[in-house]
């Protein structure tokens, strides 16, 4: 992919040098991937960001200064529309739910292989949720132990439930749209309705929701 115009433009944000220098070493091996920055702190990260405007962040949680979960937040209060991957050591329940309710998009271990991170900024690009494996299992476990909503289930429409269980099968917007013949945006209108009316902050939670009510 020759143009740069094409490429899904990544920031980092890691303040462990050995870790940041990995991923940006990851980021450069991938031909349709481009780092534009990779930062020590949220406080350096942020006005960056909100000027290079990038397609997805990795972001770590503990930050000198500002966490990384705050970053989070005040990236989805400008920039809502911005895709953000937790990529981080903690695998706690607390901190994944904290991420998700944050707004963040994906969350992979730092154990993951540079494919699966690869493979992740191009899911999450697309309308993916992308997590790691066991990640996941945490999250459904999570809704299995609070239980089903009779009501937030009656809400959603049968249009609405079918978008949320072909997401949860993992496919992205467009391949929805195509299957539902509906354009890509009106999928996302959906989806944000869907969260809406679940509860939840962002298509990954209600995924995650969604099948552990299964």
């Amino acid at each position: 992919m020759s143009s740069a115009a094409k490429k899904k433009l990544v920031a980092v944000v890691e303040d462990d040098r050995g870790l940041r220098e990995q991923l940006v070493k990851i980021l450069e091996t991938a031909p349709d991937v481009k780092c534009i920055g990779a930062f020590v702190s949220a406080e350096e990260a942020l006005p960056k960001i909100f000027e290079k405007r990038p397609d997805v962040v990795l972001m770590d949680i503990k930050l000198p200064g500002m966490s990384g979960i705050q970053c989070v937040t005040e990236i989805k209060k400008t920039v809502p529309e911005m895709q953000i991957i937790m990529v981080t050591v903690y695998e706690d329940s607390e901190r994944i739910f904290r991420a998700l309710k944050a707004g963040a998009n994906g969350y992979l271990v730092k154990s993951s292989p540079p494919e699966q991170l690869l493979e992740a900024i191009r899911d999450v690009y697309k309308g993916g949720a992308p997590m790691s494996s066991h990640i996941a299992r945490k999250v459904v476990k999570h809704f299995h132990l609070i239980g089903p909503s009779t009501k937030e289930a009656e809400n959603i429409s049968p249009r609405e439930r079918e978008v949320l269980d072909l997401l949860s099968e993992g496919f992205i917007y467009k391949e929805i749209g195509d299957k539902l013949n509906i354009g890509a945006e009106t999928v996302r209108t959906y989806v944000k309705n869907i969260c809406q009316k679940m509860h939840v902050r962002s298509r990954l939670e209600a995924v995650a929701k969604h099948r552990s009510e299964l």
